[in-house]
């Protein structure tokens, strides 16, 4: 088994976890999907940039160099995907101070509403 093989293997069950998370009808579940998935891309990109042996990481007078770019963005990715996990944890918190129940929709599935939505012009 190649390492390549073993790489796409992982992408692929750590995507396929993340979907499935991300499709349940509650927040934490999707939040976690969420952050999984973003932890998918990261490795994708950090793979299409191939290990590079005996490649200097700067610009040299001769030979092969490394290529910065996908560990750029990866790091970009990382602080933006952290950022943006904080916002959606807030919005869940909202979310269930708001509605009393932590699910997608803020209705539990086979309940009637007690009390009808509030209105926000009213």
């Amino acid at each position: 088994m190649s390492l390549e093989f073993l790489v796409a293997t992982g992408i692929g069950a750590v995507t396929t976890t993340a979907l499935y998370l991300i499709l349940r009808g509650r927040t934490w579940p999707v939040i976690l999907g969420l952050s999984l998935l973003g932890y998918a891309v990261n490795v994708f990109i950090f793979a299409m940039g191939r290990l590079w042996q005996n490649a200097a990481p700067i610009l040299t007078e001769g030979g092969r160099v490394a290529d910065p770019l996908p560990q750029a963005l990866v790091l970009t990715a990382i602080v933006i995907g952290f950022a943006t996990t904080g916002f959606v944890v807030e919005l869940a918190l909202r979310s269930r101070h708001e509605t009393g129940t932590d699910h997608v929709d803020g209705h539990e599935p086979g309940h009637r509403p007690t009390t009808p939505p509030r209105d926000e012009a009213g």
